[in-house]
């Protein structure tokens, strides 16, 4: 394995951030290649405790030389993130600078190939410049894996359309409950750089079936837990010998997935009426029927009709809801997979 260090200049004088990559080299040219990144979203640790517990599986694998495809690994995909503390509060989600996501805006290349990569933009801020350089480290990887982790919620996978159901053995490796599919643009988010030079290409040259790209939600925030970690580790491990990154035929077996799939135009996000305390009647991974009572919104505390029940649209499974027990009216609190279109679909991205 080999460490080296990405280094970029911040925004002032006198500030710098680096990046750890960790690359492991593999044994065969036709093996297919790996990268994984984590806490894009620097606050979101599941998938940063994962990759700390995948590593010694890999380390060992590469001892005993079963590591057939190159892979590539930033435990820590966002140091400029990870520094933004406001009144004691991580902000990772978004660059205090410019108010942009950090999962979004990502440059989106006509051909996988770091050579593709426009020259940045003069007076590119510090993000622009992170942004650029997670392209060029994934760039030209078949298998593309960005762990995130949603409020609270199951563990669950965001694939691109066109990877469906070819995609199917690696929700399964994975041990994922469900499974959204995007298609069209996602705001240019990391998945959508990921996946979009390959789309660019003749079928002929780059068939689908061998590409793996993935959001993968590991649960909520505050599910950092040694357990999960592991489980989370020995998810990816399976999928990395799968599909032949790792020779490891047991890992390998083939498994079934059967959790929710469904395609992004099914999810219901449930807002709040009102402004109000959040009382939630169901839980991740609860199937309801339409008109259950998903929450209540406690708006005027004390008085006889000061609350409001919030009502499934339709007949579903909870995917995830927000660990804040407070909102603003028009908030979202819930993602529900329905089983039919919603009547206010979403595409590409369902959050900012």
């Amino acid at each position: 394995m080999k460490t080296t260090i990405e280094k970029f200049a911040g925004d002032t004088e006198g500030v710098s951030y680096e990046l750890t990559v960790f690359r492991f080299k593999g044994t065969s040219k036709t093996a297919p290649s790996a990268y994984i990144q984590a806490a894009l979203h620097a606050g979101e640790l599941p998938g940063v405790v994962a990759i700390h517990a995948l590593m010694p599986k890999l380390r060992a694998a590469e001892a005993e030389g079963r590591i057939l495809g190159d892979i590539t690994i930033v435990p820590a995909a966002n140091p400029v993130g990870r520094a933004q503390y406001v009144f004691g509060e991580l902000e990772g989600r978004f660059h205090l600078g410019t108010r942009t996501n950090f999962n979004r805006d990502f440059p989106l290349l006509d051909r996988p190939d770091k050579a593709a990569l426009p020259p940045p933009p003069r007076n590119a801020t510090v993000d622009v410049h992170l942004k650029r350089l997670l392209v060029g480290l994934s760039v030209g990887h078949d298998i593309v894996l960005d762990l995130h982790c949603d409020d609270e919620g199951v563990p669950y996978l965001y694939v691109p359309a066109q990877l469906w159901p070819a995609m199917q053995d690696c929700a399964a490796a994975m041990g994922v409950e469900a499974v959204i599919l995007w298609d069209g643009e996602s705001g240019a988010a990391f998945e959508e750089a990921a996946i979009h030079p390959w789309l660019q290409l003749p079928a002929e040259k780059a068939p689908l079936e061998g590409r793996v790209v993935t959001t993968v939600e590991f649960r909520g925030l505050a599910d950092v837990y040694d357990r999960y970690a592991r489980t989370d580790a020995e998810g990816i491990y399976r999928l990395l010998a799968t599909r032949g990154v790792i020779g490891d035929a047991k890992a390998a077996r083939p498994r079934k997935f059967s959790g929710v799939a469904a395609p992004i135009d099914r999810v219901e996000l449930i807002s709040m009426p009102r402004a109000g305390a959040i009382l939630f009647h169901v839980e991740p991974g609860r199937s309801v029927r339409k008109g259950a009572r998903l929450a209540t919104i406690v708006h005027t505390p004390g008085e006889p009709d000061g609350s409001i029940d919030i009502l499934a649209p339709q007949a579903g499974y909870v995917l995830t809801r927000v660990s804040k027990r407070s909102g603003r009216a028009g908030d979202d609190i819930i993602k529900l997979i329905g089983e039919a279109r919603s009547a206010r679909p979403k595409a590409g991205a369902l959050e900012d």
